[in-house]
């Protein structure tokens, strides 16, 4: 077993949840969200954000509007819905049972019955 197919795995099962976090106080464009993801050293290519970012639009998490730039052709900016925002607040909810459980089980000693 590979450990960076793992790990790229751990990365891809939370990047719904960074890209709506991502969004909860402002709308952004796609190079907004790879370079905040990047800064968080979660490796993203276009490649990938797209698809994902079209699924949750099409499930009514996020809308986009076109808007026009100083610096090149217009950009189209994310946002979350109502819909979106209720569902990343039961994201965080279950993000942080998660990472309490996950914590939990990662700090237990091994013992052993003797």
């Amino acid at each position: 077993m590979k450990i960076e197919n793992t790990k790229a795995q751990m990365r891809k099962g939370v990047l719904e949840y960074c890209i709506l976090s991502i969004l909860k106080d402002q709308d952004a464009y796609v190079a907004e969200i790879l370079e905040t993801l990047k800064d968080a050293k979660m490796l993203v290519v276009e490649g990938t954000i797209y698809p994902l970012l079209t699924r949750l639009k099409n499930a009514g998490l996020l809308s986009y509007r076109w808007e026009e730039s100083t610096s090149g052709p217009p950009r189209k900016y994310y946002g979350l819905t109502e819909t979106g925002k209720l569902f990343l607040k039961e994201l965080n909810t279950t993000w942080d049972n998660l990472q309490n459980a996950v914590s939990l089980v990662t700090r237990q000693k091994n013992t052993t019955n003797e």
